[in-house]
């Protein structure tokens, strides 16, 4: 059998907005793909083995100091390299071609226009409109290249050395904004690296069973249940994996939506488990904590300190199973050299330096969507791979400023309004994801002739694919206003209701 990564494509990463998006696109093509560091060392790019390197794009000039420069070693690994706008300028820069500051700059479309039509550009029209973002461009190609392309302000806009399969292009493939991107990076993986194409939901399942007996063996697991779907899909591969090893454990921890503590443990019978109310603890450990940061840590300590005293009472349990994601992964570790960290995951940058168990995380490779197609491959009913993500640390991250008992039951009560409204209207499963969010203000109001002075609280709906990049929901108005009216009306505590319009970026979703 296969593993996951027979066939993989990796991205050196030199900070562009767009990284995870070429992940995306290649994953599209049922091939795997994985983002490091552009400096990721030769050696360790050599033993992952993989059957071609992207060079990301980025905002640097390859001639600034500090300029983030790979290995130069990575042309000479007898491997496919496409490098994307800052990419082919240090493919251009490294190999002997030059590269200065373009006249002109471009930024947005531009018309691509193809003078050669093999591999690269196999069967595409003459002339595509593509995106561009730059301030530099290559005026000399290296020796042994070819000029595959040219806009009116690129005389060089795509180049190719077919001798060692080394390729540059200066606009961005992997935006929808470029016509034929999608096959751009098609003929790159399957005619330029050769991949077949078989990273399936299936095949992810049949590996993903293979690693987590070899890392577990005999151990016994303790895994996280929430009721989302990242920890749904995690509990049953491994269940699915080791059988009667694992232990599932559902925490209340006192910041879940309206019933959900219920709902979780009727919807997850058939793996038995083990339910803890530790609300009182978590609680506590928020009193007077304002800052988002501090209270992601906190229950992020919180939560291993449940799962170790569990891990304690069951006995000889060695591992700790979490619903980790990828994009867990890349908004809490930087992957660019210097760059700012986004947010800590209470799973990933939230986790305590003193652990007792070591993780087991089968989904840390993937995107939300990939998750759900797993969950499909493994019977999981749609009514719990539909649900919205929920965020781990619960409603402390909905809950601006100081969680209190009461802040979070006026929370509750709105939030279940609009999940109701949004579910009545069949606009559910029309958004990513949909919260209200309680703002550390009140408001001056009119109800009943009375002033009134209460809290306000947010909306938030988004659509997405994957949840690195969303755009705000354009709900109907007459939707919005039956949430608003409801809210105010059946919320004691609640005058005023207001619509985010945020996309991200430049916001997250989260507002904490």
């Amino acid at each position: 059998m296969t593993s996951l990564r027979d066939e993989i494509i990796l991205i050196l990463d030199f900070g562009s907005q767009y990284t995870q998006l070429i992940a995306r696109r290649i994953r599209e093509k049922r091939v795997y793909c994985e983002i490091v560091p552009f400096n990721h060392s030769i050696e360790a790019i050599r033993k992952m083995q993989p059957k071609g390197l992207v060079l990301s794009g980025g905002p640097g000039s390859v001639y600034e100091d500090n300029a983030p420069h790979p290995d130069p070693r990575i042309f000479s690994l007898n491997i496919p390299v496409l490098g994307i706008c800052y990419g082919l300028q240090l493919i251009g820069h490294f190999l002997g071609g030059e590269v200065k500051n373009a006249a002109r700059r471009e930024y947005g479309h531009a018309v691509l226009f193809v003078d050669d039509y093999s591999d690269l550009f196999h069967d595409m029209p003459s002339e595509l409109n593509v995106w561009m973002s730059h301030g530099d461009h290559l005026v000399s190609l290296p020796s042994d290249f070819q000029k595959l392309a040219h806009t009116e302000n690129a005389e060089i806009a795509a180049i190719a050395d077919r001798q060692r399969l080394i390729y540059g292009i200066q606009f961005h493939p992997e935006v929808v904004h470029t016509e034929q991107g999608e096959r751009i990076l098609e003929n790159f993986v399957y005619r330029i690296c050769q991949c077949t194409g078989q990273w399936t939901p299936e095949h992810f399942v049949e590996s993903s069973i293979e690693m987590i007996r070899d890392q577990v063996g005999e151990g016994k697991v303790l895994c996280g249940l929430s009721g989302g779907v990242d920890s749904a899909v995690t509990s049953r591969l491994i269940h699915q994996a080791i059988g009667g090893q694992l232990t599932s454990v559902f925490v209340n921890n006192g910041l879940l939506r309206k019933n959900e503590a219920e709902e979780v443990l009727q919807a997850f019978s058939d793996l038995h488990p083990v339910y803890v109310d530790a609300t009182e603890s978590f609680l506590s450990d928020l009193a007077g904590v304002i800052d988002p940061e501090i209270k992601r840590k906190s229950i992020g300590r919180r939560f291993i300190d449940v799962f170790e005293k569990e891990a304690k009472r069951i006995g000889r349990v060695r591992f700790l199973a979490q619903g980790t994601l990828y994009p867990d992964v890349i908004e809490s570790v930087s992957t660019w050299g210097p760059s700012a960290t986004i947010k800590s995951h209470h799973n990933v940058g939230g986790l305590p330096e003193r652990m007792n168990l070591s993780l087991v995380e089968p989904l840390r490779e993937l995107f939300k969507d990939e998750v759900r197609a797993v969950g499909k491959v493994l019977g999981i009913p749609d009514s719990i791979l539909r649900r919205h993500p929920f965020p781990g640390p619960g409603l402390a991250v909905r809950i601006l400023g100081e969680v209190t008992q009461n802040r979070i039951d006026l929370l509750r009560e709105a939030d279940v309004i609009f999940i109701d409204e949004l579910k009545t209207s069949g606009y559910y499963d029309k958004v990513w994801q949909a919260f209200v969010a309680l703002l550390p203000v009140q408001t001056v109001g009119v109800m009943g002739d009375e002033r009134t002075y209460e809290h306000a609280v947010v909306l938030r709906a988004v659509t997405s694919q994957d949840g690195m990049t969303a755009d705000w929901a354009k709900l109907p108005d007459d939707l919005l206003t039956r949430v608003s009216n409801r809210i105010i009306n059946e919320v004691r505590g609640i005058n005023r209701v207001v619509y985010d319009v945020s996309s991200k970026p430049p916001g997250t979703i989260e507002w904490e």
